[in-house]
C-alpha cells in the first residue's frame, strides 16, 4: 500500500506568510504583514478552540492549500448545525493531485467528530474550478453572499430613490376625495 503525499496538520504561526500568498483574493486589503499578523491571530483563536480548526495540506513537504474550519449553523436564521470549511484553495502548481479532496474529507471528517449533518462552503465566484469541485462533491448553492463597500451601497440607494412627480401628491389626494364623495352618493 502506498503512502499518499498528502499530510495534514494544524496550521502554526510559521505557516502565516505562505497562507497570505494562499489566500490573497480572500483577505482584507492590507499590507501582507498586516495580513500575516491576521492570520496569526486565526491560527492561535483555531488552536485554542475545539469548534474552529485551520488545516494545512502538504504535498511532499510543502504546503500545498488550505482550509479553515469552524462550526456555525447553516445561516443566520437556520440553526440547522453545520461545519464551515471556508476558503479551501490549494496552490496552482499541486492542483489535480488530491489536496483539495483531503482538505474537503477534513471538513467532513470534522464534522462526523461533532456530530453535526451538514457542511457548508464556498469559493471565490470567478474561480470556475473551485465552483465545479464544490458542485461535483455534492455541494449545491443554498445563498449567494454579495459584498460591496457601504459608501458604494449608500450612493446606489440614492440614486434608486424614486423622485416624487411635481404636485403628485395633491393630484393623489384629489383622486381619493373624489371617490370618497362618490361612495357617499346614493345612486
Amino acid at each position: 500500500m502506498s503512502r499518499s503525499p498528502v499530510q495534514l496538520r494544524p496550521a502554526c504561526d510559521a505557516d502565516a506568510e505562505r497562507l497570505v500568498l494562499l489566500w490573497s483574493d480572500v483577505l482584507r486589503r492590507a499590507d501582507p504583514l498586516d495580513q500575516a499578523d491576521d492570520l496569526r491571530r486565526i491560527i492561535k483563536r483555531a488552536l485554542a478552540t475545539p469548534e474552529e480548526r485551520l488545516v494545512v495540506a502538504e504535498y511532499d513537504g510543502q504546503v500545498a492549500g488550505a482550509i479553515l474550519l469552524r462550526t456555525s449553523t447553516v445561516t443566520p436564521l437556520n440553526l440547522e448545525p453545520a461545519v464551515q470549511a471556508v476558503a479551501p484553495m490549494v496552490f496552482p502548481e499541486f492542483r489535480r493531485h488530491g489536496v483539495g479532496r483531503a482538505l474537503m474529507e477534513s471538513a467532513v471528517a470534522f464534522a462526523e467528530e461533532l456530530g453535526i449533518a451538514h457542511v457548508a462552503s464556498g469559493s471565490i465566484s470567478s474561480s470556475r474550478d473551485a465552483n465545479r469541485f464544490l458542485a461535483r462533491l455534492g455541494l449545491g448553492a443554498q445563498i449567494v453572499l454579495r459584498v460591496a463597500p457601504t459608501h458604494a451601497v449608500r450612493s446606489k440607494l440614492k440614486a434608486q430613490r424614486p423622485v416624487p412627480a411635481r404636485g403628485t401628491h395633491r393630484q393623489i389626494d384629489r383622486v381619493l376625495a373624489h371617490r370618497r364623495v362618490l361612495r357617499r352618493t346614493p345612486s
